[in-house]
């Protein structure tokens, strides 16, 4: 199984990666409420935004590669493999948007750090 690391973290990168291109489109776009009036104009804004675009293909790209992946790897090794993508999230937050890591999400990411180095040990 840990033959597919490669695939498994390159879906998982793909993943992590749509959401940094989704928060960036969001923070171009910025806060809003659903309201039936502002329902249109804000579909075509995020329609349009090329970095909701970037992370809807990112999030495509990493639907297929998870369709090889499952289709190889038991899914009790597979499964919690996702969870890298929490640690790629974080540290792309604090590199790219200027979020702050407190220290028990240092410990958080520690914690699926290990349990991540438990599970390919498993496989």
């Amino acid at each position: 199984m840990n033959r597919y690391l490669p695939l498994i973290l390159a879906g998982v990168f793909l993943n992590a990666l749509a959401q940094i291109f989704l928060k960036q489109g969001m923070n171009k776009i910025g806060p809003f409420a659903f309201t039936i009036t502002g329902l249109i104009p804000l579909g075509l804004k995020v329609a349009f935004n090329p970095h909701v675009l970037l992370g809807m293909l990112c999030y495509a790209v990493s639907i297929v590669l998870w369709l090889m992946v499952l289709s190889r790897v038991d899914v009790s090794y597979a499964y919690p493999m996702l969870s890298v993508g929490y640690i790629i999230a974080a540290l792309a937050g604090m590199a790219f948007f200027g979020e702050v890591l407190g220290f028990s999400r240092w410990a958080g990411i520690f914690v699926i750090c290990f349990g991540v180095y438990l599970i390919t040990r498993s496989g």
